[in-house]
C-alpha cells in the first residue's frame, strides 16, 4: 500500500514528460475556388499529369508514364529546387487524381541543436494530395487538398520545418495554382 502512495508524486512529473515528448501531428490544407468556366475547359488545363506550367513555383515538368498510376513527375521549381512526385490515382471521367511526394531536393542547410540539419524544398515529410474538379452549370469547382507532417519529425523543430512552415507553404503553392488556373480558364 505504501509503494502506491509513493507513486501518487511523480505522477505530474510523467503527465508533463509524455505531454512535451510528442512528435509531429498530421496537418491538413484545403483550398477550393470557384471558377466561371465550364469543368471540361479547366480540366484541359490540369489533366495532362506532366504539364504543370498552370502552377506559377513550377519551372519544367518532367514526366515517366503519362496519366497512368504509377507515373513519376519531376517538378524542377523556380528557385531550382526540384520534387518527385508518383500519381497514386487518375479518374478522367471524374476529372480528379492524386499524387504523393517521393522525393525532394535540399534547399538548404541550417544547423539545428548542433546538428547540420537539411530543409527541404518543400518543408513536409509524408505529403499526399488530392485534385478535384466538380462542374457546377457553366462554373467549375476545383478542391486541392492535402495531408502532410512537418519536414522535421523529431520534437523541437526548428522555424523552417514546423507546422507553421509547412502549411504556410503547402497554402502559398495551393493560393497560387488555384488563382492562375482561375485566370487562364476564364480567359
Amino acid at each position: 500500500m505504501k509503494k502506491s502512495y509513493l507513486c501518487i508524486p511523480f505522477l505530474p512529473f510523467l503527465f508533463v514528460a509524455v505531454a512535451q515528448a510528442h512528435g509531429p501531428v498530421r496537418q491538413k490544407v484545403d483550398e477550393e475556388i470557384t471558377i466561371n468556366a465550364p469543368a471540361q475547359k479547366v480540366w484541359g488545363i490540369i489533366k495532362d499529369y506532366g504539364d504543370m506550367s498552370w502552377l506559377p513555383p513550377v519551372k519544367s515538368t518532367t514526366v515517366k508514364g503519362g496519366n497512368t498510376e504509377g507515373s513519376t513527375r519531376v517538378l524542377t521549381l523556380q528557385d531550382g529546387g526540384t520534387i518527385t512526385e508518383e500519381l497514386k490515382k487518375y479518374d478522367e471521367g471524374k476529372m480528379s487524381y492524386a499524387y504523393k511526394i517521393t522525393e525532394m531536393s535540399t534547399a538548404k542547410t541550417i544547423n539545428h541543436s548542433g546538428a547540420d540539419v537539411n530543409v527541404p524544398a518543400l518543408p513536409v515529410d509524408n505529403y499526399a494530395a488530392s485534385i478535384d474538379l466538380e462542374a457546377k452549370g457553366e462554373t467549375t469547382v476545383v478542391k486541392w487538398k492535402a495531408g502532410f507532417y512537418r519536414a522535421y519529425t523529431n520534437n523541437n523543430p526548428p522555424a523552417e520545418m514546423n507546422e507553421d512552415a509547412a502549411n504556410t507553404a503547402v497554402k502559398g503553392v495551393f493560393k497560387a495554382g488555384l488563382e492562375n488556373l482561375k485566370t487562364l480558364a476564364e480567359k
